[in-house]
C-alpha cells in the first residue's frame, strides 16, 4: 500500500454501493486526497474499504458508520468528526419496492435520498467553511420529476418506488440550487449531477439494468469533486461532465418551498 501526502479530505456517503464505491476509488486515486467512506452496514462498509484499498493500492481511506435516513445518526457523525473536510459527496440512496418508514416515521426514500442530503449539508457546513475552498457534490439523476410538495412521503398517494425515486432526485437537484445560493459567499460550491447508468441494487429495484461500468458512472461526480476545471463553479446540474439545463432548479418558488419543507424535519 502507498500513502500519498494528503492535503484534502473527501467524504462519500453510500460508499459500499456500486456507484459510491467507484466514486470513492476515483477520488482516492487522485493525488493529495484522503477519502472517508460513510456506510450504514458495517460488514458491507468494511468489505468496500478493503476492496478499494486492494484496487487502488492506496491507504488514504477509512470508514465511518451512519444511517443517512436518521437525523440523529447524521448529527452524531458530525459531532465525532475531527479535522478538515474539503469535499462532501452525497450519494446514499434507497429504493425499496414497498413503502417503508424509518423508526422516526418518515418514508425511507424521502428520508435517505432527500433529507439525508439536506442534513449532511447542514451539519457539515461549519467544517466545510473552515476548510474552504470546499465542494458539495449531490448525486442526483436525469431520471427525475413528479415532486409533490403536498405529499412527499406518499401518505395519500399510492406508493410506487419509481415515482418516489424520481421525485427524490428532482428534489436533490433543487436542493443543490437552494444551497448553492445560500453558501455562495462561504467558499463552498454546490453542484448536482447524473452519475451514469450502472447495474446496481438500486437500478435493479427500479426494474432496470445498466449499460455502464461503475467507473464510467462515477466519472462525473469524481470530476466535480476533484478537477480544477470545477473551481468556483456552483449551482449547476451536470451530465457526462457537462452542465445541462435543469428546469426544476429554474422554478425558484418551488426550490424555496422545498428548502423550507426540508427544514421542518
Amino acid at each position: 500500500m502507498s500513502r500519498t501526502p494528503v492535503c484534502r479530505v473527501a467524504l462519500v456517503t453510500g460508499a459500499n454501493g456500486a456507484i459510491g464505491q467507484a466514486i470513492a476509488a476515483g477520488i482516492v486515486r487522485t493525488p493529495g486526497f484522503e477519502v472517508v467512506l460513510v456506510c450504514r452496514n458495517e460488514a458491507k462498509g468494511t468489505k468496500a474499504l478493503e476492496t478499494i484499498r486492494h484496487a487502488t493500492g492506496q491507504d488514504n481511506i477509512r470508514l465511518e458508520m451512519a444511517d443517512l435516513s436518521r437525523k440523529a445518526s447524521v448529527q452524531a457523525l458530525a459531532e465525532r468528526w475531527q479535522g478538515p473536510l474539503h469535499v462532501l459527496v452525497n450519494n446514499a440512496a434507497q429504493c425499496p419496492r414497498r413503502r417503508v418508514e424509518t423508526p422516526e416515521g418518515i418514508e425511507v426514500q424521502w428520508a435517505t435520498n432527500v433529507l439525508g442530503y439536506a442534513w449532511m449539508v447542514e451539519v457539515f457546513t461549519p467544517v466545510l467553511e473552515s476548510s474552504a475552498p470546499a465542494r458539495i457534490v449531490n448525486v442526483a439523476s436525469y431520471w427525475a420529476g413528479g415532486l409533490d410538495l403536498g405529499d412527499p412521503e406518499f401518505k395519500r398517494r399510492p406508493y410506487d418506488n419509481d415515482s418516489a425515486y424520481r421525485q427524490s432526485k428532482q428534489a436533490d437537484r433543487m436542493l443543490s440550487s437552494a444551497y448553492a445560493k445560500r453558501l455562495k459567499r462561504t467558499g463552498i460550491t454546490v453542484n448536482a449531477c447524473h452519475p451514469g447508468d450502472v447495474n446496481s441494487k438500486l437500478s435493479n429495484d427500479l426494474g432496470f439494468g445498466g449499460h455502464e461500468l461503475p467507473e464510467q458512472g462515477a466519472a462525473t461526480p469524481v470530476w466535480l469533486a476533484t478537477d480544477s476545471a470545477c473551481d468556483g463553479v456552483t449551482g449547476g446540474y451536470f451530465e457526462h461532465r457537462r452542465e445541462a439545463p435543469c428546469p426544476f432548479s429554474a422554478d425558484h418558488d418551488a426550490v424555496e418551498a422545498l428548502y423550507e419543507l426540508c427544514r421542518e424535519y
